[in-house]
């Protein structure tokens, strides 16, 4: 049993996701030393947590997860409707607030089981043949699995999250052998919808966000600060560490509006 847990891991996962943990203790730890280390304190809280949930998954047979998932799928997207009617948090209905501190965020769940939903129904899609992929209304199929969630989510609104469920989407079907001239036909119309999508659809603070990601001084008080103040850390070979720019035994403190 216990050499089937560890032959299991993905080590090279496991590892990134530890050090990306460390690193983000060491970033909340200089960013809330004047709020008593509340965020701090959550990431570790959760990385306890997580930990057994890990094991008790990876114990768990993969097959017997897979042929589980639509049921996950279906009781996830009665949650991301039902997340719609709750109270909108800085502009997006995307939370269940469980307690003051402690907030669910389905769309992020959501994401496990609707890739191996996908991913198994792909899987028997393909088991007399794989180019049974290619046949459009079965593709057109998979795609309204994917679609369903994706546009809840979009109407809550969160972008980011439906843009990574697509690309996760993309590549699935990449690695299931999908026609080139499925990824052609893709990349045209990605091309032609962006600035439509921009200038017609995207809402006025999501293209503030595309314009000062491309310019930050836009708005270099605002949104953005942290890049310009990132840029200007480098620039000088210093860090950033609890508001200041520390440079060998000088110091001198960030500007603030």
């Amino acid at each position: 049993m216990k050499s089937r847990i560890l032959k299991n891991i993905e080590w090279g996962i496991f590892i990134c996701c530890i050090a990306l943990f460390v690193i983000s203790c060491i970033s909340l730890y200089s960013a809330t030393q004047e709020t008593n280390y509340g965020e701090l304190k959550r990431q570790i809280m959760w990385f306890a947590i997580s930990i057994p949930v890990m094991i008790a998954i990876i114990c768990i047979d993969y097959n017997i997860i897979a042929r589980v998932s639509p049921i996950f799928y279906g009781i996830f997207i009665v949650l991301l409707i039902a997340v719609l009617f709750t109270k909108p948090i800085n502009g997006a209905s995307s939370w269940f607030s469980i307690t003051e501190s402690i907030k669910l965020q389905p769309s992020e769940f959501a994401k496990i089981f609707v890739i191996i939903t996908i991913a198994y129904l792909m899987s028997i899609l393909q088991k007399r043949d794989k180019n049974e992929i290619n046949k459009p209304l079965k593709l057109l199929a998979i795609f309204a699995v994917l679609a369903v969630p994706v546009l809840l989510i979009i109407k809550q609104p969160d972008y980011g999250t439906a843009i990574a469920f697509m690309i996760a989407f993309m590549l699935m079907l990449f690695a299931a052998g999908i026609d080139k001239r499925y990824i052609i036909g893709v990349i045209l119309i990605v091309v032609v919808a962006l600035p439509l999508v921009y200038y017609f659809v995207l809402p006025a603070h999501a293209k503030t966000r595309i314009d000062v990601f491309l310019n930050p001084n836009l708005d270099p008080r605002g949104s953005g600060y942290n890049v310009i103040q990132s840029k200007l850390a480098i620039g000088s070979r210093t860090i950033i560490w609890n508001g200041t720019f520390k440079r060998k035994s000088n110091t001198t403190r960030i500007f603030t509006s």
